[in-house]
């Protein structure tokens, strides 16, 4: 018997030393990169608008690894910080962001298997706080995934001190959920949120409805065409909000043959992502 709880014992630790190593592995940043201005393109826009990167539920360093290789392969964008959220709401930063030209900043959550998005959401929020009160970014692009970009959107409608302190420029979601009840057998119509039965939705809309936007905004929804992951009128309910301010600009791409996770590892995907971002046509 001793044997066995001693065997037990050791197999269990071994598991938690492997899971910690795996973890510790998955935070580790990508790695900086340095833009010069002898690479700028003349095709492309580059100003002191900083990009944002949010990982989805479970995402980690490898999640935007292929767009940011793209971006900066092709001079599109510069990865210049990491910034690491802890469970508590601390915030540990890695590089710096002094004004680069289409910087990249990278966000990882110690922590992001939760069963629900809204420890995240708490999360995200002291994160941005800490981009406006240290690194002074008083506007910004955003890419996000998944969770990522439910968890964004609920942080930023939520917080007056946000919306007040960073302007939004473009905001690309991918397969992004914004809306829960709607399973997949719902197609979307006009007015389909009168019959939504999540209450974070709604939250979302009574707080759509008292922002004001301080600054010219476009959301691109870019959803895959086999996504079994987030349902598509999950994705679609994003209009709805959007709506609420017609000054806002919306669009809406479906990708073909496209599972959930294939949303940032696509080449085609990226290629479309960079070309919101930073081209001048």
């Amino acid at each position: 018997m001793r044997r066995l709880l001693k065997g037990f014992t050791v197999t269990i630790s071994i598991l938690l030393i492997l899971m910690l190593i795996i973890q510790f592995t998955i935070l580790l940043p990508l790695p900086n990169h340095s833009l010069k201005t002898s690479d700028y393109r003349s095709n492309i826009h580059y100003d002191e608008t900083p990009t944002i990167m949010i990982p989805g539920w479970g995402g980690n360093t490898t999640t935007y690894y292929r767009m940011t290789h793209y971006f900066e392969s092709h001079h599109y964008a510069q990865k210049v910080m990491t910034v690491w959220i802890s469970p508590t709401g601390t915030v540990k930063t890695s590089g710096s962001y002094h004004q680069q030209k289409n910087a990249l900043i990278q966000i990882l959550y110690n922590w992001n298997y939760n069963a629900s998005y809204h420890p995240q959401v708490y999360q995200l929020t002291k994160a941005l706080q800490l981009l406006h009160d240290r690194y002074h970014i008083k506007r910004m692009n955003v890419i996000a995934h998944s969770y990522g970009g439910t968890e964004f959107i609920h942080a930023y409608m939520s917080s007056r001190k946000l919306q007040k302190n960073i302007q939004l420029h473009k905001v690309v979601f991918l397969g992004v959920p914004v809306e829960e009840s709607f399973g997949v057998k719902v197609k979307f119509v006009p007015n389909l949120n009168r019959k939504s039965k999540d209450r974070n939705f709604h939250q979302l809309e009574q707080q759509m409805r008292s922002w004001h936007p301080n600054s010219s905004i476009k959301f691109f929804n870019i959803m895959g065409g086999r996504d079994e992951s987030v349902p598509r009128v999950q994705s679609e309910m994003l209009q709805t909000l959007v709506r609420i301010h017609p000054e806002i600009q919306y669009r809406q791409v479906v990708v073909p043959k496209t599972n959930h996770f294939q949303l940032h590892d696509r080449m085609a995907i990226i290629q479309r992502v960079a070309k919101i971002l930073w081209d001048k046509d």
